[in-house]
């Protein structure tokens, strides 16, 4: 298959990560020739999402760490007097600390198939580029575990294909059985805030249907599990990208329904904007006014310094209780609006946050976040496929072995693949995982504890069980991390109906297990059906968990990493907070960085205004056209419907 591989490229864009991912796109649509490999089978690295069996696949895979064993022996013959190697990693390092528990009954699931599932590889996309693809919008990145939701999209799933209404950006709303899924797909159909539920709920049912896992077995498909979990500020850098960009066609999403709060051992929803606040029950009439005229004073803070300036080196919580807040108000406020430390937070900082929050109220609904619909994982895959649009070629299970380096110079001149081919390029982009331990010497990781839990219920039974809720929950001990939950709903098809799929992320101190572990006993029963369960009545079961440690590479700087040409970028994996922020502005840097000149990520041309010459072919010969009619508009201008993308109003679903 590698002789079909062209040897020459502008960039070769090594892991197929968030950074890496928009990087790859960036320069394909400047004209870059662009080649992007990943040695993984699936697309995303650390950012990726599985089914369930592909999940389960993925943790026997890091728990048994084996080895790749080199295809090409002799690769280093191919490099000439003048030119040395740099060995690429061939065992990713970054997950360590996987432990997974079933509290179900495991046995009855072992003679039970996943629907729809291929039998050779469960869990990973049968699409996935085994050697080199040169692809076209049709061809490009697979979803990997995007849930089936008719005969017809299993059979296209098996067979590499995907279900238009995933992926193609028209008007189609993805429904699963008995539900439908309200969304957005940025640019060009809606988002209506406030509406995440699909069906009403059975208000009157008070005990959770008993999910078995041979159930979640069955329906594995229907599982979107990210290995990070995160969030989409509706005026963040990501948004804002994905709309100029016009990648926002390729994704749709859902508004996130609530913001929660964990004190005196309960859970309760915050009111954060201004009709929430005044509807709340929760709240005094006096805390209202009080809440109301913090927000207001948070939104211009910097025209009122005499308000904040003698306690800029206090921190934040500590200039809270100076603001006449009720201790109820400031819990609200440090960890569900501003969501920072309580310890280490400084006063501006917690006023940055609070305004930023308060800021993204209202674009798209009653809560400043948004999150993909089939998870996380989808983002980096919109990505590359307008990459592959404009000409990029993919290969995934393509391992690299090594950096080719000239040593006159100093620059990289090539890659030498796992199949002995030499590619020589301009610039090169390395995921951090690939890098050699000898190059990551003097680098200083951070670590993210992460855990995934499938639960029967939610953590906060409402009016409606369609709600995407996002819940921090405060350090038992001063000085620990306080722990974000983001809890998902059927709906926004990241989990069989009738469960809720939860994840939980901190900073680690120790290993995942114990840095959340006590958080997973206070909100949920691990008790196993066979069990009493006095002691968790009323709280969500717990039906299947895995903890893991993952590397957070974010904030090292190219010189931390010894030996490095200068025309070689390290792209970082995913950090421990909750939006995209980290990842967008490295993508940006390192693109403004190799070609200043050019534009980031500008929005496709109209293809009314191409103009072909002669001997070119027109669009509607083209294997590639994208008709007028199915080329959704764009908007540079921000209207009330949310900055260039329309809010799908009641009116427009009948």
């Amino acid at each position: 298959m590698a002789d079909n591989l062209p040897s020459e490229f502008d960039v070769v864009v090594i892991g197929t990560g968030l950074p890496e991912s928009i990087i790859a796109a960036a320069c394909a649509r400047s004209g870059q020739r662009v080649l992007h490999v990943d040695s993984r089978n699936y697309y995303g690295g650390n950012w990726a999402s599985f089914s369930f069996s592909g999940l389960l696949s993925w943790i026997k895979e890091n728990q048994e760490k084996t080895d790749i064993s080199e295809e090409c022996e002799d690769w280093r013959k191919l490099l000439l007097e003048n030119e040395e190697a740099i060995s690429l990693s061939k065992k990713d390092k970054t997950i360590q600390h996987v432990e997974d528990f079933c509290f179900g009954d495991q046995d009855s699931a072992e003679d039970v198939e996943e629907a729809g599932a291929l039998s050779k590889l469960p869990g990973f996309g049968a699409s996935a580029a085994e050697g080199v693809a040169q692809t076209s919008e049709k061809d490009v990145p697979p979803r990997e575990s995007a849930s089936p939701e008719v005969e017809s999209q299993e059979s296209d799933k098996a067979t590499g294909c995907e279900p238009s209404s995933a992926m193609e950006g028209d008007d189609k709303e993805v429904t699963s059985e008995n539900e439908s899924a309200p969304s957005a797909a940025l640019g060009e159909s809606a988002l209506e805030p406030g509406k995440a539920e699909t069906a009403p709920a059975d208000t009157s049912a008070k005990e959770p249907k008993r999910v078995t896992y041979s159930q979640i077995v069955r329906e594995g498909r229907r599982f979107n599990i990210d290995l990070v979990s995160k969030l989409l500020f509706s005026r963040g850098l990501l948004i804002d990208l994905l709309i100029k960009s016009n990648v926002s066609r390729y994704a749709e999403f859902q508004n996130a329904t609530r913001i929660l709060a964990f004190r005196e051992g309960k859970v309760e929803r915050v009111p954060c904007s201004r009709a929430d606040v005044f509807n709340s029950k929760q709240l005094t009439m006096v805390e209202k006014r009080m809440l109301m005229k913090f927000l207001t004073f948070c939104l211009d803070y910097e025209q009122h310094p005499e308000e904040y300036q003698d306690y800029e080196s206090s921190t934040f919580a500590q200039f809270l209780s100076t603001r006449k807040l009720t201790p109820s108000l400031q819990h609200f406020i440090l960890h569900s609006i501003a969501m920072v430390s309580e310890t280490d937070c400084s006063t501006l900082d917690g006023l940055q946050a609070t305004k930023k929050f308060l800021q993204c109220l209202g674009r798209y609904g009653n809560t400043p976040f948004l999150f993909p619909m089939y998870g996380q994982g989808e983002i980096p895959q919109c990505f590359c496929r307008l990459c592959a649009v404009f000409g990029g070629i993919y290969c995934l299970r393509h391992p690299v072995q090594c950096l080719v380096v000239d040593k006159a110079s100093g620059r990289c001149k090539a890659i030498v693949d796992h199949f002995g081919q030499r590619i020589s390029a301009n610039y090169f982009i390395v995921e951090d995982s690939y890098l050699s331990e000898s190059i990551c010497t003097n680098v200083c990781y951070r670590q993210i504890s992460r855990a995934v839990l499938i639960t029967d219920q939610s953590v906060l039974n409402g009016d409606s069980e369609q709600q995407i809720s996002i819940l921090t929950v405060p350090p038992v001990d001063p000085g620990n991390p306080a722990v974000c939950i983001i809890e998902l709903c059927s709906s926004s098809m990241t989990c069989m109906k009738d469960t809720y799929l939860v994840h939980l992320t901190c900073p680690s101190t120790k290993t995942a297990r114990e840095d959340l572990e006590p958080v997973v006993q206070k909100l949920f029963n691990l008790n196993t059906e066979k069990e009493t369960e006095d002691e968790g009545a009323g709280k969500p079961r717990v039906l299947w968990a895995v903890y893991f440690n993952m590397r957070d590479s974010s904030g090292v700087g190219k010189d931390s990493y010894s030996g490095l040409p200068s025309n070689v970028y390290v792209c970082s994996g995913p950090d421990s907070a909750l939006g995209n922020d980290c990842a967008v502005k490295q993508a940006e840097t390192i693109f403004r960085e190799m070609f200043p000149a050019e534009d980031f990520c500008p929005p496709p041309p109209n293809p009314e205004d191409v103009i072909y010459e002669e001997d070119e072919i027109a669009p509607e010969e083209s294997e590639f056209s994208i008709s007028p009619e199915t080329e959704p508009k764009f908007s540079t201008e921000e209207s009330s419907s949310g900055g260039g993308i329309a809010v799908k109003k009641e009116d427009d679903e009948k």
